[in-house]
């Protein structure tokens, strides 16, 4: 009977899902006893424990009391925000309410009446908390959805930021990049951050409210368009660098840079029809427990994972007191359908981990300074203790100090940084042009190769002279005639065929010199 039990357990993780649960008491010739899985908790609504912070102050509409229109009636501007009247405010909060059907109730920012001053919102979303994507974020926005937008995560609780994703109207315009789309990515670019032109067009229809950063596209690069392949997803989060990290985030930050505008230009004779409008927010996700737990509850104002596998902390990312035998490492998915549980193991007296985290086996004593420092640290750590990472990598946030993981390589690009460090966020110091965390981008008005090189002939900088034409803004083609960056000087070679007109300066000029000299030469001879 303890044996069919133990069956039965054991593929209880298969009947419930994907690692739904953490561990099952089973039985063996040497007794009974737990034995672990990976596990994860289920996937929710996350704006219920989210905190939404509004920038710049002033931004939301109703203090002072204003007009607004609508693109669909730009001129019956009979609507009105008002702080001061329930009725008639928009606060940040209605962007995370439960709204009834039909009715839409919605944060609203002040009118572009200051254009052409930028109108410029960030509305920041922290959950004090490593989440991870399991959906689609939608962003849902009444009276047209902006022209110009991006949305950035941040894993380290808002101290850093990164881009998540672009929106434009215009890709190359606004962010110097063409646009593209999750779809057309493969399984070696799933985690490149895109520009998309799909949800910042004008059509002109209220139906058209959603703008989305699709995390189902990619996953369906992995598990199929119908996502029942999910074993294949999980796999390659493990293998594939970068690819877990890319959905995890502690805080977003959507950026609104200019409004929907209803047509190709703003009409400054009407401004009080431009403004953003930002209904609701729906971001699924799941609790980072690094497969330790399987729930996650709110307690003591944040979200906490409720850690098995003799692990703790609000992510489950250390072991327990007295289970420290060895480092502490996040549980994998693989091998299916169970995964590595990888639990922490009750500890001895085992000195050198405790320590030196986990990261050497010997320890030396120092006499003279009375210090104990660790020798021949591992997982690229430095220090007396192995709590610093080498030159050229940076500590992983989400990891804990005794993770063989704490250090992540900076990776910079050779010939875009000024050399191969980077700072605590994984961010190089990038040479003049180049951009991007591992400087391997460049800036609008640079171009690539071999480095970023600056674009010559490019509109607003400078322009081909005497006829040159620009090619992919790289470089001038010129007349047979000039020559130069931007085609500004004459061939001045007489045996050149074409050099007719461009040289017939030169040559005059030539000319004229020689003729005064011979004149000086004269005078001097009869003196």
């Amino acid at each position: 009977m303890l044996s069919l039990v133990a069956v039965l357990l054991h593929c209880l993780p298969l009947a419930m899902g994907y690692y739904d649960i953490c561990k099952s008491w089973v039985t063996s010739d040497e007794g009974p006893s737990w034995e672990f899985y990976a596990c994860q908790p289920k996937p929710v609504a996350m704006k219920e424990y989210v905190l939404v912070k509004v920038e710049p102050a002033g931004i939301t509409c109703g203090e002072p009391p204003e007009r607004f229109c609508t693109h669909e009636n730009p001129y019956l501007c009979s609507d009105e925000c008002d702080a001061s009247n329930p009725d008639l405010a928009h606060p940040p909060k209605l962007m995370f309410d439960k709204e009834e059907e039909g009715l839409a109730t919605y944060w609203q920012s002040v009118t572009w009446s200051r254009f052409p001053e930028p109108l410029v919102a960030n509305i920041t979303l922290a959950w004090n908390k490593s989440i991870e994507l399991t959906d689609d974020i939608v962003m849902t926005f009444e009276y047209g959805r902006p022209t110009i937008m991006m949305l950035e995560k941040s894993l380290d609780y808002g101290r850093t930021w990164h881009p998540y994703q672009y929106y434009a109207d215009d890709c190359m315009e606004a962010f110097g990049m063409p646009a593209r789309r999750a779809k057309e990515l493969s399984a070696t670019s799933a985690h490149r951050v895109l520009c998309t032109e799909e949800y910042s067009h004008w059509l002109g229809s209220k139906k058209e409210k959603d703008v989305r950063f699709e995390v189902r596209e990619r996953f369906a690069i992995f598990a199929g368009p119908d996502l029942k392949r999910m074993e294949n997803l999980f796999t390659r989060m493990e293998s594939a660098k970068g690819l877990k990290e890319f959905f995890t985030l502690t805080d977003l930050r959507l950026r609104l840079l200019r409004p929907a505008l209803g047509g190709t230009y703003v009409q400054r004779d009407n401004l009080y029809k431009y403004f953003y409008a930002l209904s609701n927010i729906e971001v699924t996700a799941r609790c980072k427990c690094n497969l330790h737990a399987n729930a996650c509850t709110f307690r003591d104002g944040s979200l906490q994972c409720e850690c098995e596998h003799n692990t703790t902390g609000q992510d489950c990312g250390k072991c327990k007191k007295n289970f420290r035998t060895k480092s502490w490492r996040a549980a994998a998915y693989t091998p299916t359908p169970n995964g590595s549980p990888n639990a922490c193991a009750a500890t001895g007296s085992a000195f050198g981990n405790c320590e030196c985290y986990g990261h050497s086996n010997r320890c030396s004593y120092i006499d003279f300074l009375n210090v104990v420092t660790c020798v021949s640290c591992k997982h690229y750590t430095r220090g007396q203790h192995c709590q610093h990472c080498r030159l050229g990598f940076y500590r992983n946030q989400s990891a804990e100090l005794d993770d063989e993981n704490v250090c992540i390589e900076c990776n910079c690009n050779q010939k875009g940084s000024k050399h191969d460090r980077c700072n605590d966020t994984g961010y190089c110091d990038c040479l003049d042009g180049a951009t991007g965390p591992k400087c391997d981008d460049c800036l609008p008005g640079y171009y690539w190769r071999q480095g970023c090189l600056p674009n010559v002939c490019d509109d607003e900088f400078l322009i081909c002279q005497n006829g040159g034409t620009c090619h992919e803004n790289q470089r001038c083609l010129c007349p047979n005639a000039f020559k130069g960056i931007l085609c500004e000087q004459p061939k001045c070679d007489p045996h050149h065929k074409d050099c007719d007109g461009a040289c017939s300066t030169c040559l005059n000029l030539v000319a004229v010199v020689l003729g005064a000299l011979v004149g000086l030469l004269s005078h001097l001879r009869d003196f």
